[in-house]
C-alpha cells in the first residue's frame, strides 16, 4: 500500500443495468488504510464509503465492464 491517498475514476464500458450509463460514471478516492470514497456522476449523485477497492469492482464492476483509472501517480512526491 502506498503512502499517500488516490484519486481515480471508475470508467465503464457497459451499463447492463441500465442506471449509470457508460464511460467516466464515478469519481473517487482511495485511502492509505485501503478504505474508498465514491462520488456518482449522475442526476442522482450520491457518496459511497467502502472498505476496498475490491468491494466496489466486486459491487459495480459489472463482471469486467467498469475499470478504474487513477488519476494520481502512485509514486507522487509533494
Amino acid at each position: 500500500m502506498g503512502n499517500d491517498m488516490r484519486r481515480f475514476k471508475l470508467i465503464r464500458t457497459e451499463d447492463v443495468s441500465g442506471l449509470s450509463g457508460t464511460g467516466y460514471v464515478a469519481e473517487g478516492c482511495l485511502f492509505r488504510s485501503g478504505k474508498c470514497v465514491l462520488s456518482w456522476n449522475s442526476d442522482h449523485p450520491s457518496l459511497n464509503v467502502y472498505d476496498s477497492l475490491d468491494d466496489i469492482l466486486f459491487l459495480h464492476g459489472h463482471a469486467g465492464r467498469t475499470t478504474v483509472e487513477f488519476i494520481d501517480d502512485e509514486n507522487h512526491d509533494e
